[in-house]
C-alpha cells in the first residue's frame, strides 16, 4: 500500500501520459503547467501531447480491444472491482491531489473520489447483467437472437470541475462493456486522471485498455473525431464544443454521449417546507463553488413566501466560509482560475446595472475567489439568468402561478436538471411532467447517483451516463438469425 501511495504522491512530478501501459512524454516536447487555483502557484506539469500521440494511443487501444472484448463479464468485473478497492484504500491521497489541482474543499474532494469509486463498483457489478434477448421465431426452423457487443475504442473527454468522478463514470462503463478507453482530461486538472491510471495499472487492467493523453482540448479533440478507429466519444463540457464534436464526428458516424451546459431552475412553491428548500438551494447552488452543470442557475420563489425564503437563504449564505480547499472548515474554494472569477464578478456587476439588488456578497473578488452572492429583484431579461453562471451566485426571482413559473423555467435552450419544492401531490405530478429537463428533483437537489441515468435534452446534449442505461451506451445490438433447423 505504501508503494502505491508513493506512486500517487509522485504524480505531481510525473510529467507523463499513459499509453499502452507505458508512461510517456509524447512527441511534442512541450508541457502545460498545472496550477493550484487557490494560490496560482505551479504544482506540476503534463505533456502537451498532439494528434500523433492520440493516434498512437488509439492504435494501442484498438489492438488491446481485440483481446479485451473477449474477456468474460466476470473477468472484467473482478478487475474493475480491484480498481475500485484501490480507490477506497487511497481516498485521502486522491482527494488531496484533486483539491490541489481543482480547488474544491477537501471534504468535497473526498466525496467526489467516493463517487468515482461508486460508479466503478456499480459497473463492475452491472456488466454481469448486460443481457441479450431471444425473440420468438416467425418460423419453426429458425432461432432469432439479439446480443449486445462492445463498440470498440472510446474517446473520453472529461471536464475540470469533476476530474475524478467523470473518469469513473465514463471509463468504468466503457471498460465494463468490453470497450477500451483513451481518456483526455482537462488541461487544468490532468493529475486525477493520471492517478486513476496508476491505480488501474496496479489493479491489473491490461496494457492498452485504459490510456490517458494530456494536452489541449481543441487539438486532441479534433484528433479523436478524425480517427476512424474511435467508435465513440463521451464528452462532458460546454454546448459549443459539444456541437463541434458532433459536426466533426459526422463523417465517421461515431456514437456520441454529450453532457453539455445547463441552466437549472429551482422552484419553491408557497406550500413547500421552507427549511428543506433553503437547505436544498444551498447544496445545489454552492457545491464546488457553483461550478457544476446541474447547479441551480435560477431560483424562482412564489410570492407568498418570497421574503421569508430570501431572508433565511441569505442568512445561510453569509455563514459560508471561503478559502483554500486544503484549510479545515472551508466550504467554498476558488474558481478554477482568475479569468473565470472575473467573468462571474462581471455578471454580478451587470445585474446590478440592470436593476437587481445584491443582498449578500458585495465584497470584491480576490484572485480566483468569489464571495457567495445572493441577488434579488432579478427578471428574466437580465444577462445573469440567460447564461450559465458557473460560480457561487444565486439569483432570486418571484412568481405568482404554476403555469407562469413552468413557462419561465422552460424558457431556455438548456434542459439538463431542474428542481422544485412543494407538499402538494397533485402539483408534484403536474410540474414534474411539465418541466422540459432530463432530470427533475422533487424536494431534493442532490439527485445524482450511480444507479440512475444522468443526462439532458435540448442544448444540454444527449445520451445517458450512470445506471444500466449508461452501460448500454457503450454497446451495439447484433441480431443473429440461425436457420435450417
Amino acid at each position: 500500500m505504501s508503494d502505491v501511495r508513493s506512486r500517487l504522491e509522485a504524480v505531481f512530478a510525473l510529467n507523463s501520459g499513459f499509453i499502452g501501459g507505458e508512461w510517456t512524454a509524447g512527441g511534442s516536447g512541450r508541457t502545460i503547467e498545472v496550477l493550484d487555483p487557490a494560490s496560482g502557484e505551479r504544482i506540476g506539469a503534463t505533456p502537451a501531447m498532439d494528434a500523433r500521440d492520440v493516434d498512437r494511443a488509439v492504435g494501442v487501444a484498438h489492438e488491446a480491444f481485440r483481446e479485451w472484448r473477449r474477456t468474460s463479464a466476470k473477468e472484467r468485473s473482478v478487475l474493475l472491482r480491484r480498481w475500485r478497492d484501490l480507490l477506497e484504500e487511497h481516498v485521502e491521497t486522491l482527494a488531496r491531489i484533486l483539491t490541489l489541482e481543482q480547488g474544491k474543499p477537501l471534504q468535497e474532494a473526498r466525496n467526489e473520489t467516493l463517487q468515482s469509486m461508486a460508479y466503478i463498483e456499480f459497473f463492475a457489478e452491472e456488466c454481469r447483467r448486460l443481457y441479450g434477448e431471444t425473440i420468438p421465431a416467425n418460423t419453426r426452423d429458425r432461432r432469432l437472437l439479439v446480443q449486445r457487443e462492445p463498440l470498440g475504442v472510446v474517446g473520453v473527454i472529461s471536464p475540470w470541475n469533476f476530474p475524478s468522478a467523470m473518469i469513473g463514470r465514463k471509463a468504468g462503463a466503457a471498460l465494463a462493456a468490453g470497450c477500451t478507453v483513451v481518456a483526455k482530461p482537462a488541461a487544468e486538472t490532468p493529475l486525477s486522471a493520471l492517478a486513476l491510471a496508476i491505480l488501474a495499472e496496479e489493479a491489473g487492467i491490461p496494457a492498452g485498455v485504459f490510456n490517458v493523453v494530456t494536452g489541449s482540448g481543441g487539438e486532441l479533440g479534433a484528433a479523436f473525431t478524425a480517427n476512424p478507429l474511435v467508435t465513440k466519444i463521451s464528452f462532458t463540457g460546454s454546448t459549443p464544443v459539444g456541437k463541434r464534436l458532433a459536426r466533426e464526428s459526422a463523417d465517421t458516424l461515431k456514437h456520441l454521449s454529450l453532457e453539455l451546459g445547463g441552466s437549472a431552475p429551482f422552484i419553491v412553491f408557497d406550500d413547500a417546507d421552507l427549511e428543506l428548500a433553503v437547505r436544498g438551494a444551498m447544496a445545489s447552488k454552492f457545491r464546488n463553488a457553483g461550478q457544476t452543470c446541474v447547479a441551480t442557475n435560477r431560483i424562482f420563489v412564489q410570492r407568498g413566501i418570497a421574503d421569508a425564503f430570501a431572508t433565511r437563504f441569505a442568512e445561510e449564505v453569509r455563514a459560508l466560509r471561503v478559502g483554500s480547499g486544503v484549510e479545515d472548515g472551508v466550504q467554498i474554494g476558488p474558481l478554477i482560475n482568475e479569468s473565470a472569477a472575473a467573468q462571474v464578478s462581471e455578471m454580478v456587476s451587470r445585474a446590478r446595472e440592470q436593476g437587481a439588488e445584491v443582498v449578500v456578497g458585495d465584497d470584491p473578488r480576490t484572485g480566483a475567489f468569489v464571495q457567495p452572492t445572493v441577488v434579488t429583484g432579478v427578471t428574466d431579461e437580465m444577462d445573469l439568468v440567460n447564461h450559465e453562471i458557473f460560480g457561487p451566485i444565486a439569483p432570486i426571482s418571484v412568481f405568482d402561478t404554476d403555469d407562469e413559473v413552468i413557462e419561465r423555467a422552460n424558457a431556455t435552450p438548456y434542459g439538463l436538471s431542474s428542481y422544485f419544492y412543494t407538499n402538494d401531490y397533485r402539483r408534484i405530478v403536474r410540474v414534474s411532467e411539465s418541466l422540459q429537463y432530463g432530470m427533475v428533483g422533487v424536494n431534493e437537489s442532490l439527485t445524482t447517483t450511480e444507479v440512475a441515468p444522468f443526462g439532458g435534452i435540448k442544448d444540454s446534449g444527449y445520451g445517458r451516463e450512470g445506471s444500466h442505461y449508461g452501460l448500454e451506451e457503450y454497446t451495439q445490438l447484433k441480431f443473429i438469425c440461425i436457420g435450417g433447423l
